[in-house]
């Protein structure tokens, strides 16, 4: 089985999200993604962070009827920081060998993958699917990142839309569709007592406006 890891501090989750992950787990046939929520990212210091089961929930309960989309609390029930090394350990311990996984992130997470915990580690336990912002010239871009960060040798297979690599997992390629929804856009819009209706999973609306959450 092969399934999509999707982390982020999910601030909250929203539509965007959604579509994009529906997109990767339909252009590679994964069986599953799961939506990981961080408890402590090490990289953000945002004083606006709703609470780590709050955002949980949103993710939970916006995912329940979605097939083969699934929340994961396995960076809730650790204590100290976020770190995706040890996530993805844990999802492989989990769920054994016969699972295949590949790190879902956007670019602006890739490129700063060297100030990650053994980040290259990462590169050597799971293929990653990396969504560029934008589609022209970041293939040039990630292979000179590749080439100066991570590993000399890396071969690009443009048939494939694929870095690959004779001892690193591979790097995937996919140009999701452009949305323009964002968590900050939306924390934003709750400041401001603007609607988000459709910007969101209806569920994601009811938990913020019970818990009052980004006031």
């Amino acid at each position: 089985m092969e399934a999509g890891l999707f982390g982020g501090t999910f601030n909250p989750i929203h539509n965007g999200h959604i579509r994009v992950a529906s997109h990767v787990k339909q252009q590679y046939n994964l069986s599953k993604i799961f939506f990981f929520p961080s408890a402590t990212p090490p990289h953000k210091t945002n004083t606006n962070l709703a609470p780590a089961r709050d955002r949980y929930a949103m993710v939970e309960q916006s995912l329940a009827d979605m097939n083969g989309f699934y929340a994961s609390d396995i960076e809730l029930s650790r204590t100290g920081p976020s770190y995706t090394i040890d996530t993805i350990h844990a999802f492989e311990k989990q769920y054994g060998p016969n699972v295949r996984f590949f790190l879902l992130m956007g670019s602006d997470a890739f490129f700063d993958t060297p100030s990650w915990k053994k980040y290259k580690a990462i590169f050597l336990a799971v293929s990653i699917i990396v969504m560029p912002r934008c589609a022209n010239g970041q293939n040039l871009t990630i292979a000179s990142f590749l080439d100066e960060h991570i590993s000399k040798g890396y071969t690009w297979n443009k048939e494939k839309k694929q870095f690959t690599h004779d001892r690193l997992q591979s790097i995937y390629i996919c140009h999701a569709p452009k949305i323009d929804i964002s968590s900050t856009m939306i924390r934003n819009r709750v400041e401001k007592n603007l609607s988000i209706k459709g910007l969101v999973p209806s569920p994601v609306e009811e938990i913020i406006s019970k818990r009052n959450l980004y006031l």
